[in-house]
């Protein structure tokens, strides 16, 4: 099958499609960083949605998407910056729906918790890596067209989370990433865990491979 995996420098789920044959190809405007060129399309992916593909996982940018920064789009308090952020999210949200639009029967697409649960539907699925063998906790959010529900596959049991003196905790590896630059922060924070990536690939071929059949 003739697969992309939009917006996915790690090419994580790229090499999972990959090792069971199919012809995958990751997308982002980024240089790829799991060690593939050859198989990765560093370019807006626009264009290549035009293009007929047998599937489509997404991974859009949350940065304007999620629900843990609404606090900046408060305009009364944040002014102009929260004015950029309210175009800035309905730019990501116009992006986001590209990938539910597009003219494909099978798609995928993975986002954290925020607002395209009001803006657009409930998503079919919310995962955490925990679930799938890598001891994270990271709820992920799956909307779906023409493919299965996630199978946990094992099941363990997640890192504590990490105490701020105000009360509130965080996944101690997310809260961890802050040490890092913006840049680096952000592309740690966006990857796609061993486990899911894995779990995505081999039941999504099967899925596939016997509705073909």
């Amino acid at each position: 099958m003739k697969i992309l995996i939009a917006c996915e420098e790690s090419q994580a789920v790229t090499k999972e499609f990959r090792k069971l044959g199919h012809e995958a190809f990751s997308c982002d405007i980024l240089p790829c960083s799991g060690g593939h060129p050859e198989w990765h399309l560093q370019q807006d992916v626009t264009e290549l949605l035009k293009q007929d593909w047998d599937m489509i996982v997404a991974f859009p940018p949350c940065t304007y998407l999620t629900v843990t920064g609404n606090r900046w789009f408060n305009i009364e308090r944040y002014g102009e910056k929260a004015v950029k952020r309210h175009e800035d999210r309905k730019e990501a949200i116009k992006f986001f729906m590209m990938f539910a639009n597009a003219n494909c029967d099978h798609i995928a697409i993975e986002n954290p918790v925020g607002v395209m649960s009001s803006e657009w539907r409930k998503p079919d699925q919310i995962i955490n890596p925990y679930e799938f063998g890598d001891p994270y906790e990271k709820k992920t959010c799956l909307w779906l067209k023409g493919l299965p529900t996630l199978t946990p596959t094992n099941e363990v049991e997640p890192a504590p989370r990490k105490e701020f003196k105000s009360g509130k905790t965080m996944p101690a590896w997310y809260a961890d990433a802050w040490k890092l630059p913006k840049d680096e922060r952000a592309k740690l924070r966006s990857k796609t865990f061993p486990g899911i990536a894995q779990a995505m690939a081999n039941q999504w071929h099967n899925f596939l491979m016997k509705t073909d059949a």
